[in-house]
């Protein structure tokens, strides 16, 4: 798409989250027990060993957590592991910066499939989407959805580094491209998921696209206020905490 087809859209989304958009928490109950099927359990830190890789992957099948979350040389890993569950694994792509070359991302997308991912959450390039280089973004987003031949692919944009408009844009141009989700935070940006940023992204994303809160939830408390706000994903390393309430 062309820029200025992507800065009109943009632009027209921005006027009506203006007018129309207030946060809100769902009226909903939830059991702690309920949220492990919406846990991806996360593991991504640079020293995690294979062994803890295996056992975050013991973890998950035992609490029924939907996935495990993984750096991209432990998809084998934890491929062989979770061998015969249901359990699904997500890696990230361009992670954690986000500044790799589109056509990295896709390659790194391809290789992940290939090893043995379900789920691709990629880092969007945060310093074009500052510069409203829209037409890049929105290219960057396409490589990788393109190249996941239908995994699903979940867009990280970062909101500790970005203002309400760009919060926007991002989550219009994850529409745009075709994303399944649109993803708070990495885990290692200056903050992580706020209730405010998931019913925001999730008003402007509409019904056919979800959201995962991510970075910070370490408890059930911050958990359901995410769940209340629209999140239908939590991405966290506390998954057993959160579960037990």
């Amino acid at each position: 798409m062309e820029l200025k087809e992507l800065n009109a859209i943009i632009s027209k989304e921005v006027e009506i989250v203006e007018k129309n958009y207030k946060h809100e928490y769902k009226d909903i109950e939830i059991n702690p027990k309920d949220t492990a099927k919406m846990i991806d359990h996360t593991l991504l830190h640079a020293y995690a060993t294979e062994r803890d890789v295996v056992e975050l992957c013991e973890e998950a099948k035992e609490n029924n957590f939907f996935s495990v979350c993984v750096n991209p040389s432990m998809i084998k890993t934890s491929a062989e592991s979770l061998k015969g569950s249901e359990v699904k694994i997500a890696t990230v792509i361009g992670f954690p910066l986000g500044a790799t070359s589109s056509e990295s991302k896709a390659e790194e997308t391809r290789i992940a499939i290939e090893h043995g991912a379900d789920e691709l959450d990629m880092v969007i390039n945060i310093g074009w989407l500052k510069g409203k280089k829209y037409d890049k973004v929105f290219e960057d987003i396409k490589s990788v959805v393109d190249a996941s031949k239908g995994k699903l692919v979940k867009v990280i944009i970062e909101t500790c580094y970005l203002d309400k408009t760009e919060k926007i844009a991002a989550c219009v141009l994850s529409k745009l491209a075709g994303a399944d989700f649109v993803k708070t935070s990495t885990g290692f940006g200056t903050d992580g998921a706020k209730e405010e940023d998931i019913s925001l992204m999730k008003f402007v994303v509409g019904e056919n696209i979800e959201v995962k809160a991510s970075g910070g939830i370490r408890d059930f408390e911050k958990a359901s206020k995410m769940i209340k706000s629209g999140a239908t994903r939590i991405g966290a390393s506390s998954g057993i905490k959160i579960i037990s309430g």
